[in-house]
């Protein structure tokens, strides 16, 4: 069954994977968790992307607000903000941004450009009310 939330117009834009592990001792020594993430490409692909772009430029940086800029989170943001993205997928939707305004910015993004967010388990549309709801409590 095909989610509704999905059109072709979403699968006519590319899907970002966005791969991040706080700190390098994470990188180090949770090769689970980052082979999970990375396999977040292959439920993109099910939903029917063809192009998927992995963004994973921010493995081993803190979200912390003294720590180094997160590059990959800002290209994510600003190719969200110039439409070209049809879905922001994470195996754990919420660890994309580590702050509140980031979080709701990027959904607002989301909602104005429709571009669906995507986890392991539940496809968002932050156009609709109650997907916004469960977006902000999990952010």
């Amino acid at each position: 069954m095909t989610d509704p939330r999905l059109t072709p117009h979403h699968l006519e834009r590319k899907a970002l994977l966005y791969i991040r592990q706080s700190s390098p001792q994470q990188v180090a020594h949770h090769h689970e968790s980052r082979r999970l993430q990375y396999a977040m490409e292959e439920r993109l692909r099910s939903l029917g992307w063809r192009a998927v772009e992995t963004i994973d430029d921010d493995l081993g940086r803190s979200a912390a607000p003294l720590a180094p800029q997160r590059t990959g989170f800002q290209y994510l943001v600003a190719q969200v903000c110039l439409g070209h993205v049809g879905a922001i997928a994470a195996r754990e939707i919420a660890r994309l941004a580590r702050n509140n305004k980031d979080w709701a910015q990027l959904i607002e993004m989301c909602r104005l450009l429709d571009t669906l967010l995507v986890d392991v388990d539940v496809i968002y549309d932050a156009r609709r009310a109650n997907d916004r709801l469960l977006l902000g409590v999990k952010g």
